[in-house]
């Protein structure tokens, strides 16, 4: 019985934790997070990820950030007050994340491994990201 309670209890618990996550979003919002997550030691791809993407948006989206349609966010994973964040997230290290908020559902994009195969390239990554982009502000 008293294993039946503690499961009870604990099940509650989680479910009552996922509504507060939900509810915390605004319903009317539809928008493009750009999260840059990354660690305090930094190597050079993952410093042009950064670099790369901040070209991106300020090159064929600065309406949109202007009018915060699309935010950027450079998070270092190190730092504890990013911790929820990044455990949120899953990013333990360097990832490039889209996460598409319509109508207060959240949709992750992870563009880590596109990050890294083509970060030091700025022309190929950049025309790929404004593709991604440019795809998702489609769906708000």
């Amino acid at each position: 019985m008293l294993v039946v309670i503690t499961l009870s209890l604990i099940l509650t618990s989680c479910v009552d934790e996922t509504k507060k996550d939900n509810s915390a979003l605004d319903q009317s919002v539809s928008k493009i997070e750009v999260m840059d997550f990354h660690s305090t030691h930094r190597c050079m791809t993952c410093n042009a990820i950064e670099a790369n993407t901040k070209f991106t948006l300020d090159t064929y989206f600065s309406h949109e950030l202007k009018a915060d349609k699309i935010s950027f966010q450079v998070i270092n994973v190190d730092d504890e007050k990013n911790e929820k964040l990044a455990e949120k997230f899953e990013a333990s290290g360097t990832a490039l994340i889209l996460n598409v908020i319509k109508n207060g559902s959240e949709n992750k994009i992870d563009l880590t491994e596109f990050a890294f195969m083509n970060g030091t390239d700025q022309d190929a990554f950049s025309r790929a990201l404004k593709s991604k982009i440019e795809t998702q502000l489609k769906t708000l």
